[in-house]
């Protein structure tokens, strides 16, 4: 059975982020895109990216003397198990109740909108309610 890596913690996903973006990056190239937004060390970034290669989050090439790391698993795998967490965590599964917080917490823009609404008509399928 495949396991699941465990969710990643706030400054986890702030370094997923940067490796989802960048692609394979060193801890220096990591830490430069992590001091943009607040200052950080390397040693705190390095252990950070440690702990993460042993949970399974990311992986090390260590073919080269600079050990470069890359994220496990796409983007959209990782949010779509926090979005299903949170889903029947916090609404106890109701996708509605999800999204009528999401939008009341945030002024979705008129392109964010329409997105929602073809994935919703995608999702309702055909004329007869089927899912596609």
């Amino acid at each position: 059975m495949k396991r699941i890596p465990a969710k990643p913690t706030a400054s986890e996903l702030e370094i997923l982020h940067v490796l989802w973006n960048k692609g394979p990056s060193t801890v220096r190239e990591v830490l430069e895109s992590l001091n943009e937004k607040k200052s950080l060390g390397y040693t705190g970034v390095l252990k950070l990216l440690q702990i993460m290669a042993a949970k399974g989050s990311v992986r090390r090439d260590e073919t080269n003397r600079a050990h470069v790391y890359e994220a496990c698993r796409p983007a959209d795998q990782t949010k779509r198990q926090l979005a299903t967490d949170v889903l029947q965590r916090v609404f106890e599964g109701s996708a509605s109740q999800l999204m009528m917080h999401a939008l009341a917490g945030h002024r979705a823009s008129p392109e964010e909108i329409e997105e929602l609404r073809r994935i919703l008509d995608e999702y309702k399928g055909d004329d007869n309610g089927n899912a596609q």
